[in-house]
């Protein structure tokens, strides 16, 4: 069963992402359908409730990398997964005004997931007053510029001492 919004991820090697997606996200492999010419023409792969399709990209089309937001049971354990997988950390993980804690990786086929879990259930009024302190206002922060940083190519995000893990 599909959600209403199903990601496709297109990429260079589809079989090796869902293997990925298997060792850092817990996801579970559902197909691996290959093409005359070798190439995976369909792949699926289930976290969670969501099923993320790919397919590998052929050699004339443009590279796409994807951002994904992932939510799971423990994003320490997540993202250390992620990184024994292959992912580099481009955003640390941190507790937000809005109860969770979360931080972004590059998988090693370029795309990010911002990788999630809820720790605490947050009312929204919470969340806009601590959104003006000091130590929720430094994670957005660092949200931002390091997502900037990564995608632009740049050391540092816009206007932002360097921010880089």
């Amino acid at each position: 069963m599909y959600t209403t919004v199903a990601p496709w991820v297109v990429t260079d090697d589809t079989g090796a992402l869902i293997d990925f997606v298997v060792a850092a996200f817990d996801g579970a492999e559902l197909a691996r359908v290959r093409t005359e010419d070798g190439l995976i023409g369909h792949g699926e792969v289930r976290v969670g409730d969501t099923v993320v399709l790919a397919f590998d990209r052929r050699p004339e089309w443009p590279r796409m990398p994807s951002l994904l937001r992932v939510f799971v049971p423990d994003a320490d354990a997540a993202v250390a997964r992620a990184v024994d997988a292959g992912a580099r950390v481009v955003t640390p993980l941190a507790d937000d005004a809005f109860g969770q804690r979360g931080g972004r990786i590059r998988d090693p086929f370029g795309n990010i997931w911002w990788v999630v879990a809820r720790v605490a259930e947050v009312p929204e009024e919470e969340m806009w007053r601590r959104l003006a302190q000091p130590r929720y206002a430094e994670v957005m922060r660092v949200a931002q510029e390091t997502l900037d940083a990564e995608l632009s190519g740049r050391a540092e995000g816009r206007g932002s001492a360097p921010v880089r893990p």
